[in-house]
């Protein structure tokens, strides 16, 4: 969906951004309304596409314009324009922060008040030194630990329970959501493009999406997504000191216990249970009802109904092969 958050201060002519980022003129007198992932993109939206892992999103993009390279190009659609660039996510990156100015930076709230001074003070069972921030939303018996800060740009369903020391933004909590003490939940995530001279931060435009009778255990961290959003689907449990990075989507019913770690972008089935320590690399895609063994490395996307242990991660029983 998109980010209702961020504000958008398109549209622009397709050639005011390329003269922007010193790309070729395409003499093109379109508007673009908003840049997006392929998957989400629609007419008169710019789009990237940068590895062929990607190809079959691209194939059926709706997007008007893709910042691509020569050798991905025909890969597009005939109604999605290539825009040629030799470093595809910085060009993305630089028109993204055209259109969304506001979303490279993560400084404190300033817009935060002591919730005794808004009106929540008597709709919320209230720990101490809460605070508030712009555009925040509250549902019915909720409750609020000590010292936790809802900054900006949230919206919390009916019952739900948050602990102390807890910071939000940028994010969506559905119905029955507790998120235990010292969690930081949709601040940026860890998007940057390395230079030799200074790193260049990627803007984070998406947001973080918790379903319905979600647990969020104590320490864990969950980053808004970069184009797209991150979310925790239904009735998933997360252990403590969990960190979930940006675009990562996990899906319902799943089980995740402590100091578990996701890289970016990758996409997480039903029903799948992952113990403790475990990593999975970024981009990659976890089938339903899958099984994830404690400490192992996942570097390569796993199928339904599968069983892996080790680093790298392989089959259950060719791991117990292997280690007799």
């Amino acid at each position: 969906m998109s980010n209702p958050f961020f504000n958008n201060t398109g549209p622009y002519k397709i050639d005011f951004l390329l003269e922007k980022i010193d790309l070729k003129i395409i003499n093109k007198d379109i508007n673009v309304t908003d840049i997006k992932d392929l998957f989400t993109a629609s007419n008169g939206n710019i789009t990237f596409f940068h590895s062929r892992k990607y190809s079959e999103f691209a194939k059926k993009t709706k997007a008007s314009f893709c910042i691509t390279n020569s050798s991905l190009k025909h890969l597009l659609p005939k109604s999605c324009i290539p825009i040629i660039s030799d470093n595809i996510l910085f060009t993305t990156s630089k028109i993204t922060e055209i259109f969304y100015p506001d979303s490279v930076n993560d400084n404190f709230d300033d817009t935060v008040q002591n919730i005794e001074k808004t009106k929540y003070k008597e709709k919320v069972k209230l720990g101490k030194n809460i605070l508030i921030g712009n555009n925040v939303k509250i549902g019915q018996n909720c409750s609020i630990g000590h010292n936790t800060i809802i900054e900006k740009n949230v919206e919390i369903g009916d019952n739900c329970s948050l602990g102390s020391n807890v910071i939000i933004r940028n994010s969506i909590l559905k119905n029955n959501v507790h998120v235990l003490d010292g969690c930081v939940i949709g601040k940026k995530g860890f998007g940057f493009l390395p230079s030799q001279n200074k790193n260049i931060r990627y803007p984070q435009i998406g947001m973080v999406l918790i379903g319905d009778n979600c647990e969020i255990g104590c320490n864990s961290t969950i980053d808004r997504g970069s184009l797209s959003d991150t979310i925790i689907g239904r009735n998933t449990f997360l252990d403590n000191q969990i960190h979930i990075a940006h675009n990562v989507k996990i899906g319902d019913n799943c089980i995740i216990a402590g100091q578990v770690g996701f890289a970016g972008s990758s996409i997480i089935g039903d029903n799948v249970m992952i113990g403790g320590q475990a990593g999975v690399s970024g981009h990659l895609k976890i089938g339903n009802n899958v099984h994830i063994a404690g400490g192992s490395g996942v570097i390569k996307s796993i199928s339904d109904n599968s069983k892996v242990m080790g680093y790298p991660a392989k089959e259950l029983k060719k791991f117990l092969k292997d280690n007799k």
